[in-house]
């Protein structure tokens, strides 16, 4: 592993998975706000939120299940975001640790199938928002998008922070408006009525939210890498929190509202409705709504095709060592791309039924790996980690983490009977709830709380002492803010 200056083409960023060293460290800790706020204050977030209307829940219970699923799903991925500054390292190359150098890649093919599908629903949204108001074919505006996305993401970290702070700043002002507009349409005879609690959609939608909020875990950390550790971890947390919080909770709560507002009418993607919704303002608005949440979606694209880059240059080089250079990053953000790309033109029409049952996979196979990566990180190692041997195949880490792959495993086995995903599988106990899904209580603190029993005989002192000798393959002043906290 090197941590001296890498070579730049024209901007483009040129640091992969390698350690972020003192001396480029920089921005500042607000940042994190609009760039979490703006990844979930758009419109494929806004899909997530219609899951119980769908399946018949009131609005008033669909809102507070919205509410509580983001809260409690929003505080994973912040406490990963934490970890950024204080190790320098992108998310999923942390995963070594836990899982060895060559086990991680069973939690690095969840995470790539993910940013991948992700990005399919991201860029058909695009394109569609797109298409409703500049009437060229939609396979023609997913290219576009995609290349724009792809852009993005090969300039890489900075860039991607400061457009998600130029469009924080406009989504606030122009889907501030849209949301008061919400207020003067006329709805079905009792949508505000508290209705009768349904624990299937209620649940269902919980998990739907959670899952998405959960999902950002896999890549937080690669935004906050670059921050100097000597940000604290409270203030890293609270800034990613609220910023996701707020960001995905007011998409998801309006996509609710204008499921209940449609009625059986509704879409199923919700562009029609923002088009529709946004005109009652004045004729036209809800076009400039539609434009603002294409870019928004192509931001969260880079996003994503920056963060599968990451990942797939990790499996690489699990096989065989990789250099940081800017030539991999632009193969693998290509490769990243173009797989979303093939994923968009081919996908069906049945959107809301995929992404809901895509969510859910990504909330059945993140569960376990979340609780095994946090307890790992605040209560096993407690944010001491020997960096230099990450990238060692036969470092302290070893190749296999029999601990972490354990825990995963009987996590999510654990999980199974719990599963209810409509149209594709029902677990017994499931299936004996009328289809309510608990899966979400019951993997994260099994994988945790196993993996925490697994990892009592580890010396971790020895790891701590091993870690201070290496301090000449990074930053000394690195190693001391992070041994001083």
């Amino acid at each position: 592993m090197t941590t001296s200056e890498q070579p730049r083409i024209a901007g483009i960023e040129s640091r992969s998975i390698d350690y972020v060293p003192l001396n480029e460290r920089h921005g500042k800790l607000w940042h994190l706000g609009p760039l979490w706020f703006m990844s979930n204050a758009q419109i494929a977030t806004l899909a997530v939120g219609l899951i119980s209307i769908s399946e018949g829940a009131s609005l008033f219970w669909s809102v507070v299940s919205i509410v509580l699923g983001t809260a409690v799903g929003t505080l994973f991925m912040a406490f990963h975001s934490a970890q950024g500054p204080q190790l320098g390292l992108p998310q999923m190359i942390q995963s070594r640790p836990q899982f060895g150098y060559v086990g991680a890649l069973l939690v690095w093919l969840f995470a790539y199938v993910q940013y991948a599908g992700f990005n399919v629903f991201n860029t058909i949204l695009a394109a569609e928002s797109v298409h409703s108001t500049v009437h060229a074919p939609t396979k023609m505006w997913i290219v576009v998008v995609t290349i724009v996305a792809f852009v993005i993401a090969l300039i890489g970290y900075d860039i991607i922070h400061r457009a998600e702070q130029v469009l924080t700043y406009l989504m606030i002002v122009i889907f501030g408006l849209f949301t008061i507009a919400l207020f003067f349409l006329h709805y079905p005879a009792g949508t505000f009525d508290v209705g009768t609690f349904q624990a299937t959609p209620f649940l269902g939608q919980f998990g739907v939210v959670a899952g998405y909020q959960i999902s950002w875990a896999i890549y937080v950390s690669d935004y906050s890498r670059y921050l100097p550790p000597g940000v604290t971890v409270r203030k890293t947390f609270l800034w990613t929190y609220f910023g996701s919080a707020i960001g995905g909770g007011w998409m998801m709560v309006v996509g609710s509202v204008l499921a209940a507002w449609a009625g059986k009418n509704f879409s199923g993607t919700g562009i029609p409705e923002i088009k529709a919704a946004g005109d009652h303002l004045f004729h036209g608005y809800g076009s400039i709504v539609l434009g603002l949440a294409a870019f928004g979606l192509i931001s969260v694209t880079a996003l994503n095709m920056y963060g599968g880059s990451l990942t797939l240059i990790s499996a690489m080089d699990s096989f065989r060592k990789v250099v940081p250079s800017t030539g991999v990053r632009i193969v693998t953000v290509g490769i990243t791309a173009l797989l979303s790309l093939v994923g968009a033109l081919t996908a069906t029409n049945d959107f809301l039924s995929r992404f809901n049952q895509f969510l859910l996979l990504v909330l059945y196979l993140f569960i376990p790996w979340t609780a095994v990566n946090l307890v790992d990180y605040y209560l096993v190692r407690r944010g001491h980690y020997a960096i230099a041997e990450i990238f060692k195949p036969n470092g302290i880490y070893t190749r296999w983490g029999w601990r972490g792959i354990v825990a995963y495993l009987v996590g999510f086995g654990a999980m199974v009977p719990f599963f209810s995903v409509s149209g594709m599988f029902t677990g017994w106990i499931a299936h004996a709830m009328d289809g309510a899904d608990i899966s979400f209580f019951i993997g994260l603190p099994v994988a945790g709380i196993l993996y925490w029993a697994l990892c009592r005989n580890l010396d971790i002192d020895a790891e701590v002492r091993l870690a201070q000798q290496e301090q000449a393959e990074l930053d000394p002043g690195a190693q001391e803010a992070r041994w001083s906290r």
